[in-house]
């Protein structure tokens, strides 16, 4: 008989996060799936077409049920609308406790983001039920939240830290993106070894294809391509790139565009310092596109392009972004410390990686990349796919993952 499994987490389709890709998985290997989730709203901050505060409460994807939970919208996307839409979820989310109750499930599984509390209705569900619950932890927190908010107050982290660590602590397992990572969540939950392991995220099957869109490869045919794709929020550190482009244009090197593909709170702000500093000619900001599209632009790029800022847990992962990067057979250049700057550079060889923050180094890659032979960066791209399909490929991780919910 099938295993019945929980899926909890505040996003969810039509939002374009990963756990949607771990959903069609399950479904695909015969597991019966339930979705709680909150009102689509990411990244834009208003509601996704077709749905308001109350309608359309639970609705079917694919063969699984998708409960959703009142939340308030990002809206704007300021500091005091994204503190609303971080609490309402887990508040809410717990009214669909007591019908879920009477629903038969033998795994409760936490796509955990930020925030963490968005977890809170699966930990209770699972402890009311004694269902072993597992977290998958994406967003480090208190780590997390500190690379987003400058918070200084002794007693502001002591609360962060105290409800971060309760929520990892109440799960059965917990799933860890590096080891680094993992050692982490040992050292604050004391859990056994056996109950954390590590798997990194993983790129959807269609990063490993090529879509040519003519008109996309017309309108930039005449320009070497760096290429963004993702979330646009301050952990990306969008200074870097701006800084590495104006040293690249003063530097007389000419032709490069920045093609940024995706939306986020930092968009408008990021899109004003452009304009401010006289950079609208060298920055295309093509706005927030399905998922289904980003090979078309994977498919222009000469070379993918990733910043972080600077913070010891955000730089013990191998971001979702450079998991597509890699999958998708092109030379990526990194501004980016820790376990993601060697893979790249040195294990894979498939681009050049700098420090985190260090607008210099990233402007000369960058250089080092443009005066490369078409040649030599198809190369790059070619050892990149090899590596993604010996350990990185969908279904071999997600089937580790799978088995280790199910354990």
């Amino acid at each position: 008989m099938a295993q019945r499994i929980l899926v909890v987490g505040q996003h969810f389709w039509p939002e374009q996060f990963r756990v949607n890709d771990i959903v069609d998985f399950m479904i695909d290997e015969g597991v019966e799936v339930d979705v709680l989730c909150g009102r689509p709203n990411y990244p834009s901050g208003q509601l996704a077409p077709g749905y308001t505060l109350w309608n359309r409460k639970i609705e079917r994807y694919r063969t699984a049920t998708v409960y959703r939970s009142f939340e308030i919208p990002r809206g704007n996307n300021s500091n005091l609308r994204i503190l609303l839409n971080y609490v309402s979820f887990p508040v809410t989310s717990l009214f669909r406790v007591p019908r879920l109750l009477f629903k038969k499930y033998d795994r409760v599984f936490i796509y955990q983001l930020s925030p963490v509390m968005m977890s809170f209705a699966g930990i209770v569900l699972g402890k009311m039920k004694r269902i072993p619950t597992t977290m998958y932890v994406l967003d480090l927190w208190p780590e997390n939240l500190y690379s987003v908010l400058d918070i200084r107050s002794g007693l502001l982290r002591r609360i962060a830290e105290s409800v971060s660590h309760w929520h990892y602590r109440r799960v059965d397992r917990l799933v860890a993106l590096s080891s680094r990572m993992r050692d982490r969540l040992l050292e604050v939950t004391s859990k056994s070894p056996s109950d954390v392991i590590v798997v990194p995220q993983v790129a959807e099957k269609l990063y490993e294809t090529t879509i040519v869109d003519e008109e996309l490869s017309e309108r930039f045919a005449e320009t070497f391509n760096v290429v963004f794709t993702g979330n646009i929020s301050p952990a990306q550190s969008f200074s870097t790139m701006l800084d590495a482009a104006e040293i690249l244009e003063k530097s007389g090197i000419s032709g490069i565009r920045w093609i940024i593909v995706g939306d986020g709170m930092s968009r408008l702000a990021v899109e004003q310092e452009v304009a401010h500093r006289g950079l609208e000619h060298l920055f295309a900001f093509e706005g927030h596109h399905p998922v289904e599209e980003m090979p078309k632009y994977t498919h222009i790029a000469d070379v993918l392009v990733g910043c972080l800022v600077r913070s010891d847990l955000l730089e013990a992962t191998v971001p979702a972004k450079v998991m597509s990067y890699i999958a998708a057979a092109k030379p990526i250049v990194l501004a980016m410390d820790g376990e993601v700057q060697s893979l790249v550079a040195t294990t894979i060889r498939c681009g050049y990686a700098g420090p985190t923050g260090d607008a210099e180094t990233l402007a000369a890659n960058i250089r080092r990349m443009f005066l490369l032979t078409p040649q030599a960066r198809a190369e790059m791209g070619e050892r990149a796919r090899a590596y993604h399909f010996e350990h990185f490929e969908r279904n071999k991780v997600l089937t580790r993952l799978l088995e280790f919910i199910q354990r």
